[in-house]
């Protein structure tokens, strides 16, 4: 059974005072070089779909002008204090990554990093990032995925069947296979770890 989009911000908003210290290991071991990957690739004015606790902040160029939106407003507070420790001019709202609240070719670049796997509805989030983008402009992305090695694909699966009902968090989604779908123009990808991690550099068409 899926929970509404409701009891997934309660959720959330529950983590964010310890996520950053929960996820220290994981932070450092697997995620944090796709960071680096996807937040230097950004340019001009950016959106960044759930921001969470603002991990990727300090991976910006310092010319980005970044704008940052998550649905838990526990976890805008907390990248807002990641944001001054960084010395990190951004604007956050609260927003749902299905219905942003800006007009369309608003952003010359759209970045999500380990959030497509928590949003209910994976290639509505998709839509909405492209349609925020100019034409030529550039979607970001890095997750866990489903995994290119079968039996950490198995796995996936299994863990699946408690990690969608508590939290919304899928295991074996594939952005990029739904981006395809989507008509953008795909300039790199990257898959690691046995396949259950992604990067993806795609672009709007003109």
């Amino acid at each position: 059974m899926r929970r509404s989009s409701g009891a997934l911000i309660g959720y959330w908003d529950r983590q964010a005072a310890t996520y950053d210290r929960r996820s220290a290991g994981v932070e450092r071991r697997f995620l944090a070089d796709s960071r680096r990957w996807v937040c230097g690739r950004a340019r001009g004015v950016t959106l960044e779909i759930a921001v969470g606790t603002g991990a990727n902040l300090r991976h910006y160029p310092d010319e980005v002008d970044l704008t940052g939106v998550d649905w838990s407003a526990a976890m805008l507070h907390a990248a807002r204090r990641q944001a001054d420790l960084a010395h990190r001019a951004v604007r956050l709202h609260q927003a749902d990554a299905a219905a942003l609240p800006f007009p369309a070719a608003t952003f010359d670049t759209v970045v999500s990093t380990f959030a497509l796997c928590c949003v209910p509805d994976e290639r509505a989030a998709l839509a909405e990032a492209l349609r925020v983008l100019r034409p030529g402009g550039r979607l970001l992305l890095a997750d866990h995925v489903a995994a290119s090695f079968w039996p950490l694909r198995a796995l996936q699966h299994v863990v699946e069947l408690v990690s969608v009902p508590l939290q919304g968090e899928h295991h074996t989604r594939r952005p990029l296979a739904a981006l395809r779908g989507l008509g953008v123009v795909i300039e790199e990808t990257e898959r690691l770890t046995m396949g259950a991690f992604e990067r993806v550099h795609a672009r709007k068409p003109r």
